[in-house]
């Protein structure tokens, strides 16, 4: 393995994808640099300085710059982003490197959801009808402009974070100030000062109908699929909060095969042609319509519920592909399998779990995880932009993955309460 390369993983320092991918390429055999965007707190995070890169994913062109000096010193042959803002940032410096890759303009759109939408629609790959407007602009025209049900939702903003459905026009303003004010609250995020992501609001028709996600890993512009996930609960709104995933999809193979080539079409009219892809769709009345294509796996813990050929995991397959290994199997175990996000019922701090060997004792689940420790505030959405964790089961069919889920997660108590009151 000496004289390959290093693996340059791109992490930001509070996301905790780094181990999954860090035990991947300990299995492969990879070294890896994680580069990561708080250098005060690297060591905290990631251990000793050695093996870490600083970087400020503020700044894309910056950052693929300092990449690029690093690989002259010690030469990277691979870049695996672990988000949506990374993904930018992995583009610029494989093209740097002369490493094969997405575009960087491909990945900028991905991390838009204005521009995702405009490259769809102009490709005619199916897509809610939308239109932006100028947040400056206040709500009241755009409440009389537009149809309804109608989902509203910030441009830059990552998952169902600040996503709102409006069924009348006073929902819809209440819902664009909601807004405005989670955008308020996070300009201090990078995303929402890149290109006037913060300036614009979306409003796209509501799309009824159940939605799946799509795992997939590109190669050379080729979809090759990994899963096809079912979302059982309905996402109706008011908010979009995503619970449980569940593979193998449970929808009728035509439908399904109907799903897949709508999202390869959709990456390639983003111009994405290398690594990993997580998309949404919905199945809606007249056939699939995408939701998002992301540059980029599926997000928090989830993909601990996947594996393939012999027991490679998700990140596995990913990091191969970036260091031009060879790929093990990329077909799914024939057991069926699934993860429950585990959803804030309320806002407060955690004071205590309860249940979590009760839960453990489902037959079918496989690991209880509760990311967030006692002590911390919890905000559901769409303020908040987490879970209080995870649940994940493996079983004969997935019914069976289903009720273990939801049998599991009736056991489980979350104590939160309301946090006491600043003196002052």
């Amino acid at each position: 393995m000496a004289g390959r390369g290093r693996l340059l993983l791109l992490v930001p320092t509070q996301s905790y994808r780094a181990d999954d991918f860090l035990a991947a390429a300990a299995r492969l055999g990879v070294e890896v640099v994680v580069g990561t965007d708080r250098c005060h707190r690297i060591e905290d995070a990631f251990g000793p300085s050695e093996g870490t890169l600083s970087l400020d994913y503020r700044k894309p062109e910056a950052a693929a710059d300092e990449i690029a000096r690093e690989s002259a010193r010690h030469p990277i042959a691979g870049v695996v982003p672990a988000d949506d803002g990374t993904a930018v940032i992995a583009a610029l410096a494989a093209e740097r490197l002369g490493l094969p890759r997405n575009p960087p303009a491909a990945a900028r759109r991905t991390a838009s959801k204005l521009a995702q939408r405009e490259a769809l629609s102009a490709a005619g790959v199916p897509v809610p009808r939308f239109r932006a407007f100028p947040i400056a602009g206040g709500p009241d025209g755009p409440a009389a402009a537009v149809g309804y049900p109608c989902v509203l939702k910030p441009i830059g903003l990552s998952a169902s974070r600040g996503v709102i459905r409006a069924d009348d026009p006073a929902s819809f303003r209440e819902a664009w100030r909601r807004i405005v004010a989670i955008l308020s609250a996070s300009r201090g995020e990078r995303k929402e000062r890149e290109e006037g992501a913060g300036s614009q609001l979306l409003v796209e028709d509501f799309v009824p109908g159940a939605e799946v996600a799509l795992e997939g890993l590109l190669r050379g512009g080729r979809l090759e699929v990994l899963a096809l996930f079912d979302k059982p609960d309905p996402l109706d709104g008011p908010f979009f909060e995503e619970t449980l995933y569940v593979t193998p999809s449970r929808h009728p193979a035509e439908l399904q095969a109907r799903v897949e080539a709508v999202i390869g079409a959709a990456a390639a009219a983003l111009g994405l042609r290398e690594g990993p892809v997580h998309a949404e769709a919905r199945l809606g009345p007249a056939g699939p319509v995408i939701l998002e294509v992301a540059a980029r796996t599926i997000g928090g813990l989830c993909a601990r519920s996947l594996r393939f050929g012999a027991g490679a995991s998700l990140e596995e397959l990913v990091v191969a592909h970036a260091m031009g290994l060879p790929l093990a199997s990329i077909r799914r175990e024939s057991q069926a399998s699934g993860v429950m996000m585990l959803p804030i019922p309320r806002r407060g701090v955690l004071h205590g779990v309860t249940g979590v060997d009760a839960a453990r004792d489902v037959a079918g689940i496989e690991d209880v995880i509760v990311t967030v420790p006692v002590g911390r505030e919890v905000v559901p959405l769409p303020e908040g932009d987490a879970y209080l964790g995870f649940l994940f089961a493996r079983g004969g069919t997935p019914d069976a993955v289903e009720t273990a889920l939801r049998e599991a997660h009736r056991r489980l108590s979350f104590d939160i309460r309301a946090p006491l009151p600043t003196l002052g």
